[in-house]
């Protein structure tokens, strides 16, 4: 959208500045060549230039009517000039390009609570997909042409080109607004930049980031990264537990990386959660709650895990349950414990 402004303000100026040496020239050469007065030659060659047909103000002698000649070949030139550049922006798609990105910008200003995903390669795809299944809004900020392309392919992608390292793309992906940032850029440096400027734009913004050399991965929690993910590494723990315990993985990658409807395994804060089950234990929830879900984990306020409560602990607003079950027990689960039947 920039370069469409930049061209197109371009053209007007170099249009504009045209048609003033033109007007120029008209008046300074009726003034000289037939010696008019400068009102007589500013109207003359404004009737001149704009070819409306009225008739001179006093005959012209024969250099005045070559004179003439040229001012109006020149006017039609000019206006050959921003004719075609106009045709050239609609032809070329210029004009297509712009309405369809400010269409789109309009759509991300609106946006809240929503991703921003930097780098759409192999990584950034694969988790805008993802997001795309769990119907979570986001936005792909990248740089390259090719790339740009193949997002525009799918008309649900939101995008803006730029270079996620600067504070001005990240403040038109909305990061104001934002509840979560994925760095997925192949350059370990850049992520860095990314997740710097990113947390200093916004200090409760959750960063995911990724890393490929080893030691990167605590730049980045220094920089501000609530998590680094190595592909290579995961990749090569994923093997090995194929190899180790096959059915552990599959099981896993069902629960967790499929799109189904069979089974889910959630994050459910107890923030929400009604008075009536503060301080009292998970068998006591278990009692009224009549979804079925399992609780198979909860995560305190300290960060530390509990693996598979026991019926006797006690909730905390400040916990986090992870229940596992099928989308509709989830949900049942889920009016349960705000609502308290």
């Amino acid at each position: 959208m920039n370069q469409f402004k930049h061209k197109s303000t371009k053209t007007l100026r170099i249009g504009i500045s045209i048609f003033v040496l033109i007007l120029t020239f008209g008046i300074v050469g009726y003034m000289v060549l037939e010696e008019y007065s400068f009102i007589d030659a500013l109207y003359m060659t404004i009737i001149t230039v704009s070819t409306v047909g009225f008739g001179e103000i006093k005959p012209l002698s024969e250099v005045g009517r070559l004179f003439t000649s040229a001012l109006i070949l020149m006017s039609l030139g000019n206006l050959a000039y921003l004719g075609t550049a106009v045709v050239t922006f609609i032809v070329e798609g210029e004009l297509f390009e712009y309405i369809k990105n400010n269409r789109v910008n309009k759509r991300i200003h609106k946006l809240t609570d929503h991703v921003i995903v930097c780098g759409f390669g192999r990584n950034g795809e694969q988790a805008c997909l993802e997001l795309q299944d769990h119907e979570q809004d986001f936005v792909i900020i990248e740089k390259r042409d090719n790339v740009i392309d193949r997002i525009k392919e799918s008309p649900n992608m939101l995008y803006i080109k730029g270079d996620a390292t600067h504070e001005e793309i990240l403040i038109a992906a909305g990061i104001d607004r934002a509840k979560a940032l994925i760095a997925t850029t192949p350059n370990d440096a850049d992520n860095v930049f990314v997740v710097l400027t990113a947390r200093e734009m916004n200090p409760n913004l959750k960063i995911i980031s990724r890393a490929s050399e080893r030691g990167s991965d605590m730049k980045l929690k220094r920089a501000g990264a609530n998590n680094v993910i190595m592909p290579e590494r995961m990749g090569g723990q994923r093997m090995s537990k194929l190899v180790m315990q096959p059915d552990v993985v599959e099981f896993m990658e069902y629960v967790l990386l499929q799109s189904n409807k069979d089974v889910a395994l959630e994050e459910i804060g107890c923030d929400y959660m009604c008075r009536m089950f503060e301080g009292r234990t998970i068998d006591e929830l278990k009692r009224i709650d009549v979804s079925g879900i399992n609780i198979v984990g909860v995560k305190q306020k300290s960060g530390k895990y509990i693996f598979n409560p026991q019926d006797n602990y006690e909730l905390d607003r400040a916990d986090k349950l992870f229940v596992l079950g099928s989308v509709v027990q989830v949900s049942e689960f889920r009016k349960t414990l705000e609502r308290g039947k």
